[in-house]
């Protein structure tokens, strides 16, 4: 436990915890809470008396009966919390409750992962320039690898330099990972030559988010009160990576508990913009990509982390399904929210990374096999692609043209707008202030930029509240399977807060460029799939991605 941490102390009967122990019971009003509450701070215990006297403040009445059960109860239950939070819960610990965002669907078949291959194509030649090597996608690096045009230790090695280079500009580096790279690309270079390819990321550099653990290495979540923090696992997904023959060469920077761009080594910078953030919190991941620092990445998200950044920074970023890949070894924010996935520079690209990653391994309860192909099999002709009406005539609308082209099947739709989508924030406020818990009750606020106002506010929910919130999710899950029955995907949602709630898939890509405060940055375009439908909802955005070229453009900071 961090000193900062572990120096603290609270009261048993502190204000706060009072103040949860009443709104708990669903005891009178709020003032009548709080006036207890500030009566009994200092108390052993809680009389029938100070009730009385909390009753007389708020202008409501018990009778004495009331009172002494009350007073009974409520001391009670301040024992009881007391009992629990005796009990010191590591953040990998699950609730015995696992989100499934598809129940209604015939249980997996364990080991059915399906099959995930380059298409394929002519080995393009080795670029001259080192700039033009590095901003190459994943899977033409796959391709130069394979037919040894290109070692792993040389790729390796130009992405180091290129991580050194340009970090200080960007603030992208939480921690080189050097001697574990050296290792890895080395032995990548000698199974290749022996003839033992393990398959298109075999030799391939990456970089992880910090708050996936790899033994040897810090995992600091981007927090001050853990910036020094190593733990001894190894996450599912740089397990995977490692057997797939992937390298891992940085441990990449997050906002501070996967909030925004800020972390404990200042703000990560986007690479079009570098006088502005990368947006969060999969920011390390987001600009070390845009910028040719790395093959690939390794984002997560809970409410927009992989989206948002990859928006900024003109990335192409993966959302998969809620539990296609485990998040075992990495940080919980939020049990049923969670989310880790792929940032890359291409869609194939994230689709190469995602037949890695993805599938049960017995230690995320949430992690399920699920089949994913690539290519898809099917014709595009043959899939429905969703849009939303507007006042402006579909022939004229820019967003759509792409689709017509590719002969998509264009169908109108509407998203589920019956409930308070929105509100239901408290459920990740919820558990996020479950799971940091401890850092709220011994009062550690630096470095963690909003989170503890979040964390305090969201102490007070009731888990009557809370259960009442996941209740509306499901009735917005039925509904959105009743939506999505019609559609393979869809396109430009307003729909991360309610997909995130429902586990959907979604990709994002640049989409061209604008000029903003005199830089020219990206735009950005979504496509949303059906749960578990990455390969339709990848087949779609990788033609519109072909047919448009914006994602071959580079930052101009970055060579």
């Amino acid at each position: 436990m961090p000193p900062e941490i572990a120096s603290c102390v609270t009261p048993r009967f502190s204000r706060r915890r009072m103040l949860a122990a009443l709104t708990g019971l669903g005891v009178g009003t709020a003032a009548f809470q709080r006036a207890l509450a500030s009566q009994a701070e200092q108390a052993r215990e809680v009389t029938p008396q100070m009730i009385a006297e909390a009753e007389w403040i708020a202008g409501i009445e018990f009778s004495e009966h009331d009172r002494e059960s009350l007073a009974r109860s409520v001391n009670r239950l301040l024992d009881d919390l007391e009992a629990i939070r005796s009990v010191e819960l590591q953040n990998a610990v699950p609730p015995a409750v696992v989100f499934e965002p598809a129940p209604w669907l015939p249980p997996a078949v364990f080991g059915d992962r399906g099959k995930v291959q380059l298409r394929e194509k002519t080995p393009p030649p080795k670029p001259a320039d080192d700039d033009d090597l590095a901003f190459l996608p994943a899977g033409e690096l796959a391709a130069l690898v394979r037919t040894r045009q290109v070692s792993s230790v040389e790729l390796m090695k130009l992405y180091l330099e290129r991580l050194k280079q340009y970090d200080p500009a960007l603030l992208c580096v939480v921690e080189l990972t050097e001697e574990l790279a050296l290792r890895q690309a080395g032995r990548a270079d000698r199974e290749i030559a022996a003839g033992r390819y393990r398959g298109p990321l075999h030799g391939i550099p990456w970089g992880a988010k910090d708050l996936i653990a790899v033994p040897g290495y810090k995992t600091t979540w981007g927090a001050l009160p853990f910036k020094d923090q190593q733990l001894d696992v190894t996450a599912t997904v740089a397990r995977r990576l490692d057997e797939a023959g992937a390298v891992l060469v940085a441990k990449l920077s997050l906002g501070a508990l996967a909030m925004g761009d800020r972390w404990f080594g200042g703000m990560t910078r986007n690479p079009w913009n570098p006088k502005q953030g990368s947006s969060g919190s999969s920011a390390g991941s987001a600009a070390a990509t845009a910028a040719g620092l790395v093959g690939f990445a390794i984002g997560s998200e809970t409410l927009g982390s992989i989206i948002s950044p990859s928006k900024r920074c003109g990335t192409t970023g993966l959302r998969p399904t809620f539990g296609r890949v485990s998040r075992y070894g990495c940080m919980t924010l939020s049990w049923s929210m969670d989310k880790l996935g792929p940032i890359c520079r291409s869609v194939e690209d994230c689709a190469l990374v995602l037949g890695a990653i993805h599938g049960f391994d017995g230690l995320d309860p949430s992690a399920v096999d699920r089949p994913f192909h690539w290519p898809l099999a099917r014709d595009l002709s043959s899939l429905r692609v969703g849009y939303f009406e507007s006042d402006e005539p579909l022939e004229a609308r820019g967003d759509l043209a792409v689709l017509r082209e590719l002969g998509v099947k264009l169908t109108p739709m509407k998203l589920p707008d019956d409930y308070p989508v929105s509100a239901l924030d408290i459920i990740l406020d919820t558990e996020a202030a479950a799971v940091f818990d401890e850092l709220t009750r011994k009062g550690v606020t630096e470095g963690l930029n909003s989170w503890p106002g979040v964390f305090r506010k969201a102490a007070f929910v009731p888990a009557v509240e809370y259960l009442r919130a996941n209740r509306i999710r499901t009735l917005l899950m039925h509904q959105m399977e009743e939506v999505m029955s019609a559609v393979d995907c869809y396109v430009n949602g307003d729909d991360l807060t309610l997909t995130n709630l429902t586990g959907h898939p979604t990709v994002v890509m640049p989409a061209g460029f604008q000029m903003a405060d005199g830089v020219e940055t990206p735009t950005s375009i979504t496509f949303t799939g059906r749960l578990y439908g990455e390969a339709e909802l990848l087949a779609v955005a990788h033609a519109w991605q072909q047919s448009t070229g914006h994602h071959l453009k580079r930052p101009p900071m970055a060579g």
